[in-house]
């Protein structure tokens, strides 16, 4: 059974009748059964347009999924079960998937830390040692003696 509503996350949810399906013959291997029933699901749903999704979550949500929408409509298929109703369930948890990634709020910007004395150290001697390298690698120079 599909649920009437779509919770995302606290205070973003999606009643079910702002979710568009599609149904078509999924494709590939699975016997008689999967190549004629209409077990493949698209489920569309309009990013750009829907009063479902919150206004400061929108603009976030669109400009991440912007790649993958088509006039404002995020379309996710699903045919890797041979039921209609588990590929229903599978769209579903992508789609939830989908957009509790993009409205999620931008990670905490790192605080700037100076290097620590041991790292400082060990640069340092990292440098040395490979200065010491090059210096023992030069041979006579022509000239240097004169």
């Amino acid at each position: 059974m599909l649920p009437d509503v779509l919770v995302i996350r606290p205070g973003f949810r999606i009643p079910a009748g702002e979710l568009t399906w599609r149904y078509s013959r999924s494709g590939g291997p699975g016997g008689q059964s999967v190549n004629t029933s209409d077990s493949r699901v698209e489920l569309l749903f309009d990013v750009a347009g829907s009063p479902s999704v919150p206004e400061q979550l929108r603009s976030r949500a669109v400009s991440r999924l912007g790649s993958r929408l088509v006039g404002g409509v995020l379309t996710l298929a699903a045919s890797e079960h041979r039921s209609q109703l588990r590929n229903r369930e599978a769209a579903l948890e992508r789609l939830a998937a989908a957009l509790r990634e993009a409205t999620a709020p931008p990670p905490r910007s790192r605080r700037p830390t100076n290097p620590t004395r041991g790292s400082v150290e060990r640069r340092l001697a990292g440098k040395k040692r490979r200065a010491q390298v090059k210096r023992q690698r030069g041979g006579r120079t022509p000239g240097a003696d004169d």
